[in-house]
């Protein structure tokens, strides 16, 4: 028992605090909080890549043959000229939200009448009249039975400005033009005696280019008249421009654009989706745009299987004058009469 009593007296003396104390746990640390001088800092996004606008959107052939066109009405908007073959009027439609003016001859008599569109060429916008040039050509065909449409195209007045890079607006103010004389013909308004299905394009220079790519994209139409027409080739076009016709003011810009992008532009690369007739003329003397460029689309079109007529005029400049011009115009009209579906 002596062993159990020293183990009890041992255990005493420790719980009065005479063993050593065991090692304390460390305390912890508190750190105070400090207003910092350097203000906290919200972790900086870098943006992913934003997708650029393509410039080129709506101008290649693809993406106008993918798109509508039409809307809105033809309407007269006052009487230019008053005849007994027909009358002439002063006339707006919509195209892509711009109002676009020119005028019409609507023949005497219930109709129907088959329709031209008369497509003018360049001309300097400043100095632009809505009945300008081209008007003795629309008149010839208001006097053979036929309603002629002469549209100024956007950015010439009174027409509203609007886009038309590499000139491809002009062509949807008449793709659009089409429509709708398609659409409202036999109805109420200045279209009703127009026959939906004798519709026809004539274009001149700049209004042959329209002409063309009009023809590539495909419209209800049912053939057109070359004159002195601009390539279908868009940098031929161009370097046109810049080193014959505007000693380098224009075109510029139209030439920065790549050969990949411009073939896509170009109605050239897309002859083989035209279906109606073609009637090719031009001068031999012509100082603006070179007789080769009709002679290359004549050859062109006949190995394709176009159905497609050839005339060459001997001393004619780039717009025809006296008997010459006068028998042009006959054979354009010949030639229109020639596709009437009811002749």
């Amino acid at each position: 028992m002596p062993g159990f009593r020293i183990l009890l007296l041992i255990m005493a003396v420790c719980l009065l605090g005479a063993c050593g104390q065991p090692a304390s746990l460390p305390t912890p640390q508190v750190v105070a909080a400090t207003a910092s001088s350097t203000p906290f800092q919200i972790p900086s996004v870098t943006p992913g890549p934003t997708a650029t606008p393509d410039p080129y959107a709506g101008l290649t052939i693809s993406s106008l043959v993918a798109r509508g066109y039409g809307g809105g009405e033809l309407v007269g908007l006052s009487i230019l000229g008053d005849n007994p073959a027909f009358t002439r009027y002063l006339m707006s439609y919509p195209s892509d939200g711009l109002t676009i003016n020119g005028f019409i001859d609507i023949p005497v008599g219930e109709g129907p009448f088959p329709v031209v569109l008369v497509l003018h060429g360049y001309v300097d916008p400043a100095g632009y009249q809505v009945e300008n040039y081209t008007a003795r050509y629309a008149e010839a065909f208001a006097n053979a039975g036929y309603i002629a449409i002469h549209p100024n195209y956007r950015n010439y007045p009174p027409s509203d400005a609007g886009p038309n890079e590499f000139r491809v607006g002009f062509a949807v103010d008449v793709l659009n033009l089409i429509a709708i004389v398609n659409t409202q013909a036999g109805l109420a308004g200045l279209l009703q005696p127009a026959d939906p299905d004798a519709i026809f394009l004539w274009g001149h220079s700049m209004g042959g280019g329209i002409t063309l790519r009009v023809l590539t994209v495909g419209a209800d139409v049912q053939g057109a008249v070359l004159y002195g027409a601009m390539s279908g080739d868009e940098r031929r076009n161009f370097e046109q421009i810049r080193d014959v016709l505007s000693d380098g003011s224009r075109g510029n810009e139209e030439l920065a654009t790549s050969d990949e992008i411009l073939e896509l532009i170009s109605p050239i690369n897309y002859y083989q989706r035209i279906t109606v007739p073609i009637s090719i003329h031009h001068g031999d003397v012509d100082a603006s745009v070179p007789l080769a460029w009709s002679e290359e689309l004549c050859q062109r079109l006949l190995e394709l299987g176009k159905q497609v007529e050839c005339f060459t005029y001997h001393n004619m400049p780039h717009i025809f004058y006296g008997s010459i011009d006068e028998r042009f115009i006959q054979r354009s009209i010949e030639f229109f009469d020639s596709q009437l579906i009811n002749p």
